[in-house]
């Protein structure tokens, strides 16, 4: 029968639920061979599936393990969260979690691991001194009652099937399928239990979608389906043509993440991004009746202190200091060497006119700070402070970027690509001002 279900696609012809259940089933049994897999992933590569079809596929997956039941928890809210698909000095989940919960929502956060240019969450929270992202269900559960936010590992318990398509995809040039990335990433989020979520599609040449008209495509499928699998689903288009944050390295942006929230640092993008997902999930949610509210919410929960405190007791309960606000200063990871990097001579007085923030991102990597494969060790001191952004001019007394490395090789590796990935010259193309590029308009309660 397998063989009939990848034939039927092949041919273009649409598929039922129960030959989808039944396809899946046998992936998540190893009924499934690895070579069908690839099969069925090419066929649906040129086929496409139907939103009927994604939906399908997307609930097949989530039951595939563990679905995460909420009713026996002291949850007062609703159970809501983001998914970014990741790019360089992404902070927003170390603010938008407390945010949200500060303003009444529930946020059970489960993360991934950076690979190639992109930082992961995961990597940057085992900066902290004693924080276990590997807790099991019952402790997550638990600290998501207490805090209103947790944030933990992905586990092979929640969508496993995924986990065995997704490896197939990746060595078959099948990855790139809204259809089956759709379904990978929303069968992860329903296995969490959660009640509306928001989409962060990054856009630009530090995102894995450079094209802002193939990336609304992909939010489209993913609002739709989320949608009809019962989890009101929305979505912006954010700009990744140069770092959110100021800084990009695992403590590094755990430490600007800790000074955002106690008021000492600002950064207008990372504000921007964290206050537009925010406000879409409060509204989506019910909490708040207009994105106007919303924005009141947030101010108030960011003002008051109310967001640093339950960021705080999260990370102590997941295992790290019940003082980190104040004592990651003292006891993350930092790097022995801390060094301004300056523009070369004939760069004076030149704009800079665009980063190619890939390369950006893979200086980091270069300094050890992320991977070139899955399981490589990460340095969690390593990465890059204050860099310049594009319309800023190239000054003596300016640097390019801080480098924070762990010997003098990694900061001349470092150097070397954000040299070839910064363009200078006298006429500015990109200013970089509009971070959110588009979004998907969410009623409010009133209309």
């Amino acid at each position: 029968m397998i063989p009939e279900i990848i034939q039927k696609k092949r041919d273009g012809h649409q598929l039922s639920g129960a030959e989808i259940r039944q396809f899946i089933e046998g992936v998540t049994s190893n009924e499934v061979t690895d070579a069908q897999i690839a099969a069925f992933s090419m066929a649906a590569y040129f086929q496409d599936f139907s939103t009927e079809e994604r939906t399908d596929l997307t609930l097949s997956m989530r039951d595939s393990g563990q679905v995460i039941d909420w009713r026996s928890a002291d949850i007062n809210g609703p159970l809501i969260d983001k998914h970014s698909t990741g790019g360089v000095g992404d902070t927003v989940s170390f603010l938008l979690a407390p945010l949200l919960a500060a303003c009444g929502g529930f946020v059970p956060m489960i993360a991934g691991r950076g690979l190639a240019h992109t930082g992961g969450t995961i990597d940057k929270l085992e900066s902290i001194p004693g924080y276990n992202t590997g807790h099991e269900i019952a402790h997550f559960k638990r600290v998501v009652a207490e805090t209103g936010m947790a944030i933990v590992g992905q586990t092979t318990s929640l969508a496993p099937a995924d986990q065995r398509m997704y490896a197939t995809r990746d060595v078959t040039a099948t990855v790139e399928q809204y259809g089956l990335i759709t379904a990978s990433i929303l069968s992860k989020k329903l296995a969490a239990g959660l009640e509306s979520l928001v989409m962060d599609i990054k856009v630009g040449n530090g995102a894995f979608m450079s094209n802002p008209e193939v990336a609304w495509e992909l939010a489209k499928s993913l609002c739709s389906v989320g949608t009809a699998a019962g989890m009101p689903t929305t979505a912006l288009l954010t700009d990744m043509n140069q770092p959110l944050a100021n800084t990009a390295g695992n403590a590094l942006e755990v430490s600007e993440a800790i000074g955002f929230l106690t008021g000492t640092l600002e950064s207008n993008r990372l504000r921007q991004v964290t206050w537009g997902l925010a406000s879409q999930n409060l509204v989506l949610s019910g909490l708040v009746p207009d994105e106007q509210s919303a924005r009141v919410a947030l101010d108030d929960a960011h003002r008051s202190g109310r967001a640093a405190e339950i960021f705080e007791r999260s990370i102590h309960g997941m295992g790290g200091a019940a003082d980190v606000l104040t004592s990651f200063e003292r006891l993350g990871a930092k790097a022995p060497i801390i060094r301004p990097l300056i523009a070369p001579e004939s760069w004076h007085g030149q704009t800079v006119l665009h980063l190619n923030t890939r390369q950006l991102g893979l200086a980091i990597v270069a300094l050890g700070g992320g991977r070139t494969y899955a399981g490589q060790a990460v340095d969690h001191s390593v990465g890059c402070s204050d860099w310049i952004r594009p319309g800023e001019l190239c000054e003596p007394e300016k640097p390019l970027a801080v480098i924070h490395a762990r010997n003098e090789s990694g900061f001349e590796a470092a150097a070397q690509r954000i040299l070839e990935a910064i363009a200078v010259g006298e006429e500015l193309s990109y200013n970089g001002t509009d971070v959110i590029i588009k979004q998907f308009k969410v009623p409010g309660r009133n209309g």
